[in-house]
């Protein structure tokens, strides 16, 4: 049995952490762009947030924010068209756990350490039920 798939958009940059949408769009990081991307059905896409560094993972969270791991950015390769990170970028800016305001767009920065640790790679976020987040971090 042959599975068919509908393209809904391209062009995008390393998409990750898609998150579904009561409206039927998908808001999801591209690493690559540095951006939080939301996805419409028609295939448009509205950059809600330029966020820089390598944005890895989303999730909403209780308050209606989307939560982000940003990695601090890795170097970019084009390999017969397919992008493909590398180590740590010369324009790295830090791991760090991000707080997005969808309606307006404005980030802020909530943790850049855990017990005095700096964060190396923050990738994937997940709420609790308490309303508690967790992620996981590189090193």
């Amino acid at each position: 049995m042959k599975k068919e798939y509908t393209e809904i958009t391209n062009d995008l940059m390393f998409p990750e952490g898609p998150i579904s949408m009561p409206d039927g769009s998908i808001i999801l990081v591209e690493i690559a762009r540095g951006t939080l991307t939301q996805v419409h059905n028609n295939g448009s896409k509205d950059i809600l947030a330029e966020l820089g560094g390598g944005p890895n993972g989303a999730a909403i969270g209780p308050d209606g924010c989307v939560y982000v791991c940003n990695n601090g950015g890795f170097e970019w390769h084009n390999i017969d068209g397919l992008l493909i990170p590398g180590g740590q970028g010369d324009d790295y800016s830090g791991g760090r756990i991000e707080k997005v305001d969808i309606k307006s767009g404005s980030v802020e920065t909530i943790y850049t350490e855990c017990d005095g640790n700096p964060l190396k790679g923050p990738n994937d976020i997940v709420f609790d039920k308490e309303g508690g987040f967790w992620f996981t971090d590189l090193g």
